[in-house]
């Protein structure tokens, strides 16, 4: 592959540090960034000489320039994962490439692997992150709705230094807690609610996520055993998660203790979390690779009792060569609000 097409935002913004619309050519003469107008001043206050980018308003591109940018590249890669069909004809007609390759998440896959510079970001997001569960314990009350509670959140966010929430923040209580992705509603805390509270705020691009299930009240008891085996098997994949732990077996270790005592890992025990919420690589037992170190991923176990209710502990991990440290380090007792 001599050359390659970056239309995935994310992508582009992790290779030079961009945060606008438009598309990047990486050729083996040189590398564009086109853009519109509206970015070109943004764009410009990004990029320094030594990025050895140049930066092309679309109007002023030509038919024969699109035609030119690969002409001494044979195959050329695209992002066969994030592109449209259509977008793909019209890269085909655009560009007159000799051979398009898919590039198999490429890019994605060196993210991966985070600089003290993404790591140092991510520590400050996550940090935004545990002061705002801080603030919540002594904010949630009876009678609040939850999506009361979601949009104190994102508020939290922005006036703490946040560029705001990473993902739609789930606050969800009582039998709306037994479900892992639920929408949060205009349903009321009610005393003995377990509350699940799955969110994370995003700092410089760069995003936290930490689960906590609380407490409304008191602990019911029926949840106490479920609550601790859970919280269990999250301290135990923190203890496990090091450089050369194999991802499939992390997972299956939890999948086969809720085994024993009757339920089940209902989703995934994790995942890589960056300049996207959901990156590679992601804990489940299907994945037969390795952690390495400066990895960044979530622990997630949950169990889920349909129509009941359900316990889900979160947080965001920065893996070593010797073991792993919790970037979220919020409480994970049993917390009681309200």
């Amino acid at each position: 592959m001599q050359g390659m097409i970056v239309s995935n935002p994310i992508n582009v913004k992790y290779l030079t540090g961009i945060d606008s619309e438009g598309v990047l050519l990486i050729t083996r003469k040189e590398n564009h960034y086109i853009t519109d107008s509206r970015y070109l001043e943004e764009v410009h206050a990004t990029l320094t000489i030594d990025d050895e980018i140049i930066v092309s308003n679309f109007t002023d591109i030509s038919p024969y320039d699109y035609e030119n940018f690969f002409s001494f590249c044979e195959n050329v890669g695209f992002e066969e994962n994030y592109i449209t069909y259509a977008t793909y004809k019209n890269y085909l007609q655009k560009y007159k490439v000799n051979n398009f390759e898919e590039t198999e998440y490429l890019i994605e896959k060196g993210r991966m692997i985070k600089d003290d510079e993404e790591i140092e970001k991510l520590q400050k997001a996550c940090e935004i992150t545990d002061a705002c569960f801080n603030h919540l314990q002594n904010f949630i009350k009876i009678g609040m709705t939850e999506k009361q509670i979601a949009y104190e959140i994102e508020k939290y966010f922005l006036d703490n230094g946040a560029d705001g929430v990473a993902f739609e923040t789930i606050v969800a209580s009582g039998k709306n807690s037994s479900k892992p992705h639920a929408r949060t509603t205009e349903k009321k805390i009610e005393a003995g609610d377990p509350i699940t509270i799955d969110f994370g705020c995003k700092y410089k691009g760069y995003c936290a996520d930490m689960t906590r299930t609380i407490f409304a009240e008191y602990v019911p008891e029926k949840i106490k055993p479920v609550y601790d085996l859970v919280l269990k098997n999250q301290l135990q994949t923190l203890n496990d998660m090091k450089e050369g732990m194999t991802i499939r077996i992390l997972s299956k270790n939890v999948d086969n203790d809720f085994k024993l005592h009757g339920y089940s890992l209902a989703h995934a025990l994790g995942h890589g979390v960056g300049l996207d919420i959901h990156e590679f690589p992601y804990i489940n037992s299907k994945n037969d690779n390795m952690l390495k170190a400066n990895m960044v991923v979530t622990n997630e176990p949950g169990i889920y009792v349909p129509g009941e209710f359900g316990v889900r502990i979160e947080d965001t991990v920065l893996i070593t060569k010797s073991g792993c440290i919790n970037l979220t380090k919020s409480d994970k007792n049993y917390i009681i609000v309200g």
